[in-house]
């Protein structure tokens, strides 16, 4: 069904230029997500906030009251519904996008329909708030909509070149602040697992990561929760502390975890330890193209049960990364999905003693047709601390 047209109603000196590289990377996803618009039916998508709409266009919406939506037609150029306000904020793209602002007084939501026009399959993005799809529906009456991740979100699971750049520098500056802790640069004992997640949180945009998502540090008994919050748990001598961290560089994330022990480690937790490593490295072994996802938990899973943990490994081995720290593909059993070149996710199995202490070791891994390569190169051992 065709989409309606709207003029471009802002003037193209308020924004920044875009370079013909990353232009030409968002028509060439643009393409094929109309390609697969056109093999599932959908005549229409619509990508409010979320990471659909800067996979497409490089701009991310804020999630306010004020509704932001790219309208996506199998032809034409899409248009990008924006409060003016936000106007500001968008670079536009040439040929990518035009940009329609709206006024306090006007109603977005009649805009998306008008410029939907008589399209009646819609994909809609799931970050989408529902008080905008329920004050659409009576505009576009009679519609079918399904999910938009059936449409964009396959094509984002496989990242192009440009992507596995940013996700590869995005791991080295994380390897960076892994460095300095497995040194001794930062300090653990007589601090709080608080203040150490602020520490971590500081070095990671030191490095140059531009958000923190998540600095997770959880000291003796704590890191049996794999996702403890930091609090005012002091750190001590003798005992592990796992170091769950990572944020978003330049559009793409990092996610890594190291442990280290605060003194000589015990033999149980040595002992243990060295099972999480092989097991990890079997995992990634495991992470060819052609491999159901599941046979990257199944290789991790069998090390950890092999050796009598397997009750103590409660989670899936990874989930995919790119623009999100979360995203598909998931290595857990049952998920039969073959991996295919620029799959990016991470390994990370896990062993929680409840009451005594837990470890977990993390790596970003893209698979290619030369084997897998891991974004995270940092030593993977359990390095022991002088204290």
């Amino acid at each position: 069904m065709p989409i309606i047209a709207r003029n471009l109603l802002c003037t193209p000196n308020v924004w920044g230029e875009m370079n013909a590289t990353q232009a030409s990377d968002y028509l060439s996803r643009l393409d094929r997500v109309r390609h697969a618009m056109t093999q599932s039916g959908v005549d229409a998508a619509l990508l409010s906030v979320g990471h659909d709409l800067p996979y497409l266009t490089g701009y991310h919406a804020m999630p306010l009251e004020r509704l932001t939506m790219l309208v996506v037609g199998r032809t034409g150029v899409p248009t990008m519904v924006v409060p003016r306000l936000e106007v500001p904020r968008v670079t536009p793209v040439p040929g990518v996008f035009t940009v329609v602002p709206w006024d306090e007084t006007e109603d977005p939501v009649k805009i998306v329909a008008d410029v939907l026009g008589d399209a009646r399959v819609i994909a809609i993005g799931d970050q989408m708030w529902a008080r905008f799809l329920v004050e659409l529906l009576p505009h576009v009456g009679g519609a079918r909509f399904i999910r938009a991740v059936d449409v964009v979100g396959a094509l984002r699971v496989s990242k192009d070149s440009s992507e596995i750049d940013a996700l590869a520098a995005a791991g080295a500056a994380a390897d960076r602040v892994a460095t300095q802790l497995q040194s001794g640069a930062i300090p653990l004992v007589g601090r709080t697992e608080a203040q150490v997640s602020a520490d971590l949180s500081a070095r990671l945009l030191a490095e140059g990561h531009d958000v923190v998502n998540f600095a997770i540090v959880a000291a003796g008994e704590n890191a049996a929760s794999p996702h403890h919050h930091p609090g005012s748990r002091v750190i001590r001598a003798g005992e592990i502390v796992l170091c769950d961290f990572g944020g978003t560089m330049n559009g793409y994330c990092s996610d890594i975890t190291r442990c280290v022990f605060t003194g000589k480690p015990t033999a149980d937790v040595r002992a243990a330890y060295d099972v999480l490593f092989a097991a990890q490295q079997a995992g990634v072994d495991a992470a060819v193209v052609g491999a159901a996802c599941e046979d990257v938990d199944a290789a991790a899973r069998a090390v950890i049960d092999d050796a009598g943990f397997g009750e103590y490994f409660v989670h899936r081995t990874g989930h995919g990364i790119g623009m999100e720290a979360h995203e598909e593909p998931y290595m857990v059993k049952g998920n039969r999905r073959a991996i295919e070149p620029g799959f990016a996710f991470s390994v990370e199995p896990g062993i929680y003693v409840s009451g005594k202490w837990g470890m977990r070791l993390e790596d970003i891994v893209v698979a290619t047709a030369n084997g897998p390569q891991s974004m995270n190169v940092v030593n993977h051992e359990l390095v022991a601390l002088d204290v």
